[in-house]
């Protein structure tokens, strides 16, 4: 499969692997996070995000939606989910941006055109492309075929995962990928179910499995308030971290509230809503906590 549905690529991204990066955003996720900072990945399907202040009245939407779904009787724009065909006629005559389609259909050869036209930061740099999402396994044979489009190119190649795929999965793309930025959300088995919907039996399975074929990895921990900020869990981080061979770095993902608009523009509730970000000095005490039992670098993502 040479297409996948992608919802952003984003250039010039300094927060996903070494160097200056393009980023590309994939859709469909197998977990439920409760703290998911990008609601728009979880569903495998395109979505539309609507945003009622940007809207101007115009009526066009209503004017062209072959369902019916748009409203304005009361006055204000009303979207009806429930019974749209998600065809995108609406997003495509909104001149505002207040009805926006998230998730496009791109080829592996169009993500590569736009991802080398900044080859020169990468290469000046030390940067390259950054698989994302969602989960970039969920639509693995286009993953792979980008990671092999990339390395035709010269590009180093980082992938953000969850961890939760095949092993037959992983260890196809482990020769095309320089480093795993490898999720580790919760050491607790029972919690990690809780927050995420799935053991994490698999997942540290799958890590131990790909540092035994010298693949080399980052841990990504996002840390959130009241939910995994424990010392028994930051202890288990950098006991995780010691028995990996290849590891690189512990990265500190704090709790950010970016997932709460983006999951209002979709018509969906944030669980996390009341949540804001933790203070520095907090964070400077996980990290110093992290650190405290391993010698592998734990820094703030």
């Amino acid at each position: 499969m040479d297409s996948a549905y992608i919802f952003n690529v984003q250039r010039f991204s300094v927060n996903d692997g070494p160097g200056i990066r393009t980023t590309v955003f994939m859709k469909g996720c197998p977990l439920n996070c409760v703290w998911c900072h990008n609601p728009e990945s979880k569903s495998a399907r395109v979505e539309i995000f609507f945003d009622a202040k940007k809207c101007l009245n115009c009526r066009a939407c209503e004017n062209i939606c072959p369902n019916g779904r748009h409203d304005f009787q009361s006055g204000a724009h009303e979207y009806m989910r429930e019974g749209c065909a998600l065809c995108h006629a609406c997003t495509g005559v909104c001149v505002t941006g207040a009805l926006e389609t998230v998730g496009t259909l791109r080829t592996v050869d169009e993500v590569m055109k736009e991802v080398l036209r900044d080859k020169i930061f990468y290469e000046t740099s030390g940067g390259g492309i950054t698989l994302s999402g969602g989960e970039p396994m969920c639509q693995f044979d286009f993953t792979l075929s980008l990671l092999k489009a990339a390395k035709r190119e010269g590009l180093h190649t980082c992938i953000e995962t969850c961890g939760f795929s095949s092993r037959e999965n992983f260890e196809k793309i482990v020769p095309y990928v320089d480093i795993f930025l490898f999720d580790c959300k919760e050491t607790d088995p029972e919690k990690h179910g809780e927050y995420t919907g799935v053991s994490n039996e698999k997942i540290l399975e799958n890590l131990h499995f790909i540092d035994s074929l010298g693949a080399k990895t980052m841990l990504r921990c996002p840390i959130i308030p009241g939910f995994n900020d424990r010392r028994d869990h930051f202890e288990k981080i950098a006991e995780i971290a010691n028995s990996l061979t290849n590891i690189l770095e512990i990265n500190v993902e704090p709790y950010h509230p970016l997932g709460s608009g983006k999951s209002e523009l979709l018509g969906k509730i944030y669980p996390l809503a009341d949540l804001s970000f933790p203070a520095e000095e907090t964070v400077g005490e996980w990290i110093k906590c992290i650190a405290s039992n391993t010698e592998i670098p734990v820094k703030k993502a």
